[in-house]
């Protein structure tokens, strides 16, 4: 599988819960953390959940 880095680079404040689960599932914690997943279906669909709040780079 493919592993993308995922920097968080917008505040989670007026985000709905179930966008914070995602970025909580995905391992970002704070602003400007960045996490390397692979990238699997379900991961992939929890990224385009929080798509506006995160940078996705191909590793």
């Amino acid at each position: 599988m493919a592993k993308v880095k995922i920097t968080q680079v917008k505040s989670k404040n007026g985000a709905t819960e179930r966008q914070i689960a995602n970025l909580v599932s995905l391992g970002i914690h704070r602003l400007h953390q960045t996490v390397e997943v692979e990238l699997t279906p379900i991961t992939k669909g929890m990224i385009e959940k929080v798509r506006h709040l995160v940078v996705v780079e191909e590793i």
